[in-house]
């Protein structure tokens, strides 16, 4: 967990600073390049940052790249104005286009790992997938997610609870983090927390219910077999906004 947080904290650093750096490698161009070209350069910084970091570091990485196009890059320039409404369309496309393509960055990094998953796993979620398909009931794929949650997480129980939210579990997050309050558990130093974990079922941004998931002691289910977990959570999800 260590090498992923440190990892995280580097990609938070590059997608602060890296727009600022090319930023001033292109200005010595400011007077042959079109802004629209300089915006896309910047935007490939905004993916380079988001493919090794997370979402988060994408987005700020977005909102630097334009803070930096508006001082360098438009008219007046060293000033955190723009006077042209042509740049302005420029730099609100740049803020969306770069937070839109870290976030698929960010998922295609998911798809990576899930990618070099052993064979269980892919066919524990085309399972899943395919019983979300043709299920009469949601509550088929809620009970057989379930018994495939305890197998790949190696539970000690899991159950799952419509309706709304109530209080404050550890919850196990769409990037396979476990985080406790606001603060990242390190699973991989110390296990699963000792206490039930939450893993919400969202289809479509819609919340259908949740697992909890109640771990063995020290149980370290691997950064794969989380993402695994998601993922099949996702389906059930998605068996609940079919109805």
């Amino acid at each position: 967990m260590r090498r992923y947080l440190t990892r995280d904290t580097a990609a938070l650093v590059a997608g602060l600073l890296l727009p600022l750096a090319v930023s001033a490698v292109l200005l010595p161009l400011r007077s042959s390049w079109s802004n629209t070209n300089v915006a896309l350069v910047l935007v490939v910084a905004v993916v380079a940052v988001a493919a090794i970091g997370n979402r988060w570091a994408g987005s700020l990485a977005a909102l630097s790249s334009a803070v930096w196009f508006d001082f360098f890059f438009t008219v007046p320039y060293y000033r955190f104005a723009i006077s042209r409404s042509a740049d302005i369309r420029t730099a609100l496309l740049l803020l969306v286009v770069g937070a839109a393509v870290s976030q698929l960055a960010a998922r295609a990094r998911r798809l990576q790992v899930l990618a070099i998953t052993d064979a269980r796993y892919l066919a524990e979620i085309h399972e899943a997938s395919e019983l979300a398909q043709t299920a009469r009931s949601p509550d088929v794929v809620v009970d057989h997610v379930k018994d495939q949650l305890i197998s790949v997480l190696d539970l000690a129980g899991c159950r799952f609870e419509y309706g709304a939210l109530l209080g404050h579990p550890p919850r196990l997050e769409q990037d396979g983090s476990v985080m406790v309050g606001r603060h990242r558990y390190a699973v991989e130093d110390g296990g699963l927390p000792g206490e039930e974990i939450e893993l919400r079922a969202i289809a479509n941004g819609r919340y259908y219910g949740r697992f909890m998931l109640r771990p063995k002691p020290m149980s370290r289910p691997s950064l794969q077999a989380r993402l695994v977990a998601v993922t099949l959570a996702d389906q059930a999800g998605l068996a609940f906004s079919a109805q």
